[in-house]
């Protein structure tokens, strides 16, 4: 088994075949991720206090009642025996590799090290999903209803509300110089350091695939090169995780269900917090799902199937063709993607994949009585057939144009896939090069709907009304550079402050009661910021949208320094998962972008214009000759702060930039280590 290292440090793993693969692969990962990966298990096991103190008590909680631990054993246990040995093998170089892992000595965490358990693969992809679902979007529902009323909901769960998302766009090879397909995107999420994808390439006798990796799970999962075909996904914005409001006994051993009262599953759990006293947890399941918050369950696909999704791993390594891809994932299970593949035969294929619910689409805003017929056992759904694409395809988490593809409800604003259509329309072939125009583009999509307020205002002073003509006269770029999209910028924020303390909206600030870990979906301020449009436009509610326009109009023309930049105030503030990871130190860059541009460095209006989430990958995918492809992620392969692969990156990702892959094994660094 052997490791070899490009220039920027990313490990090109090859092995005789898959299993002995799979545990270099895990080898590596451990020492080029352990403390990050590390943490992750802890998480997955709802252990994260007894290692970093109070501040891991919250996530623990939640782990315990949401059955995260007790879904991946399951999972695990329901595996076939070849993907189980995949895993096992996995693991199995996991905790070889921790073995020789420095980083937590250093951190002063080497007594900690224990070996994995075979299942903490599955329960680290639960982590990385367990709050990615629309579920807390429910509970903001939930919770516009309790306190604005039911006719509310709609102001901030219609469709063209939710913020951020991923992008990504296939061009058929009738569109591209080479005459075969390319493939691109970049997934938008946290952008956290170390980063959420590993960048890898796996090569045996059966396959050699490069890709961005889930650190601590096996294989390539989202985005993916064999060298014949590639994939890659965003997410489907399915309503595919349901909530329903329980009802208890007075002993609370029983839950009102549609069919009388039944017993639940109810246990206590202790939650070891290191420096501090322990801390008991109430775990409670009903036929529903168990009762993560307070009153309300959550039916989650992963734990009703006992599947994580692991059996398509193996199959998506081995995957030749884009039918092949398509077959190898019907076996997905958690979150819903959208899927763009294409190969060397020129065939590109659109599909879903996924465990989706069979749910009406009004019956996808709230959560559901437990005792109703709405939380009956529904069937899944059925997913659309793959299609084929035989010009451009772009998915941006809008709401599909097929209604046979509309899974949700609170889709993303189409103005990042309205801006990557127009400009793989504008004529010409694209070549991989050409994709970084399009993965920087700047153009701020929902300007213009906020302008139309700033157009119709009136009576403004002399200072406030050349702001206005200022604003109507600028490109709507968001560059980093940029004075005027720093007065918009600056303006937007006065707006969304107005709006959060306006008296129609006072009564959102009740408390949800949900605890500090729903707090970035249950806030007011980030909410309101997703739909400063549409709350505009809500006379009905009181709310004088004019009034409000003008009135920060006149805010920032007295009050503001007008000649600050967007890069001024949009710059780089990267979150740090492992709790006690040390860095390394990350300046705050300037960005260009924002949360509706394609080259999303999104940020929160009103709240804080930096940017803690965005692109956290870059891929471009080419049929025609795999070593035209090109990559990049946010700061670097390494999760270790003294290496010089920990931030490397980081100049090409902030310009918007990739580069080559490169695949020649003759140009990579050997680093070779026993068998």
């Amino acid at each position: 088994m052997t490791v070899y290292r490009d220039a920027l440090g990313v490990p090109h793993v090859r092995a005789a075949d898959h299993l002995a693969l799979a545990r270099e692969q895990g080898h590596v990962t451990a020492r080029d991720r352990g403390w990050q990966i590390e943490v992750d298990r802890w998480r997955a096991e709802g252990r994260l206090a007894e290692r970093v103190g109070a501040g891991g008590v919250e996530w623990d909680r939640f782990a315990r009642r949401a059955r995260l631990a007790d879904t991946a054993q399951k999972a695990y246990a329901a595996l076939a025996d070849g993907d189980r040995a995949f895993v096992d093998a996995y693991v199995a170089g996991v905790n070889d590799g921790r073995d020789a892992d420095a980083l937590d000595e250093r951190l002063g965490y080497a007594a900690l090290h224990e070996p994995w358990p075979a299942w903490t693969p599955l329960g680290i992809m639960l982590v990385h999903h367990a709050l990615f679902s629309m579920f807390p979007r429910l509970l903001w529902n939930e919770h516009v209803r309790l306190t604005l009323g039911a006719d509310a909901v709609g102001l901030f769960d219609s469709a063209e509300t939710a913020s951020s998302g991923s992008n990504a766009w296939a061009l058929h090879g009738s569109r591209t110089a080479s005459g075969q397909p390319i493939l691109a995107g970049d997934p938008h999420r946290m952008i956290e350091l170390p980063g959420v994808y590993q960048q890898v390439r796996l090569a045996c006798d059966e396959f050699d695939v490069l890709g961005l990796a889930f650190p601590g799970v096996p294989g390539v999962q989202h985005f993916g090169h064999t060298g014949t075909v590639a994939w890659g996904i965003t997410n489907a914005i399915a309503h595919h995780v349901e909530v329903f409001r329980e009802r208890l006994s007075p002993d609370g051993l029983s839950a009102l269900g549609p069919d009388g009262w039944a017993p639940v599953d109810r246990h206590v759990e202790t939650i070891r917090v290191r420096g501090g006293d322990d801390v008991d947890v109430d775990v409670v399941e009903t036929e529903r799902g168990p009762l993560v918050l307070d009153g309300l369950s959550v039916r989650f696909p992963a734990r009703v199937a006992s599947d994580v999704g692991f059996s398509c791993l193996l199959p998506l390594l081995r995957s030749r063709s884009a039918a092949d891809v398509a077959d190898a994932l019907r076996g997905w299970v958690d979150p819903v993607n959208r899927v763009l593949t294409a190969d060397a035969d020129g065939t590109v294929l659109s599909l879903d994949a996924g465990l989706v619910v069979t749910r009406p689409a009004p019956e996808r805003r709230l959560p559901h009585d437990a005792w109703s017929q709405a939380a009956r056992p529904a069937p899944w759904h059925r997913l659309a057939d793959p299609t084929r694409v035989t010009g451009v395809a772009v998915d941006a988490n809008e709401r599909p144009a097929d209604p046979g593809r509309d899974l949700g409800r609170a889709y993303v604003a189409p103005y990042r896939a309205r801006r990557i259509r127009d400009l793989l329309d504008a004529g010409g072939t694209f070549a991989p090069g050409d994709m970084a125009a399009i993965h920087g583009d700047t153009l701020l999509g929902s300007a213009g709907e906020l302008l139309g307020w700033v157009r119709r205002t009136d009576a403004l002073s002399p200072p406030a009304a050349a702001l206005r003509d200022r604003l109507l006269a600028w490109d709507r770029h968001m560059d980093a550079d940029s004075a005027d999209a720093g007065a918009f910028a600056a303006w937007r924020a006065e707006v969304a402050v107005l709006l959060t303390a306006h008296p129609a909206l006072a009564p959102l600030h009740a408390p949800h009661d949900h605890g500090a870990l729903l707090d970035p979906w249950l806030a007011v301020g980030p909410r309101v910021a997703d739909a400063l449009s549409r709350l505009l436009g809500a006379a009905t509610r009181g709310i004088d949208g004019v009034a409000v326009a003008r009135e920060a109009l006149e805010r920032v023309a007295l009050d503001r320094d007008l000649n600050t930049t967007w890069g001024d105030r949009h710059r780089l503030q990267p979150v740090l998962t492992p709790f006690g990871y040390p860095g390394p130190t990350v300046d705050d860059v300037p960005l260009s972008g924002d949360t509706d541009c394609v080259r999303c460095t999104a940020s929160v209006a009103g709240v804080s214009d930096r940017s803690w989430r965005g692109s956290v990958a870059r891929w471009v995918w080419d049929l025609g000759d795999r070593r035209r492809s090109r990559w990049g992620v946010p700061f670097g392969a390494s999760g270790d702060p003294a290496s010089a692969h920990a931030t490397d990156q980081l100049g090409t990702w902030t310009a918007a930039e990739t580069v080559e892959v490169v695949t020649d094994w003759d140009l990579l660094e050997e680093e070779t280590r026993r068998a």
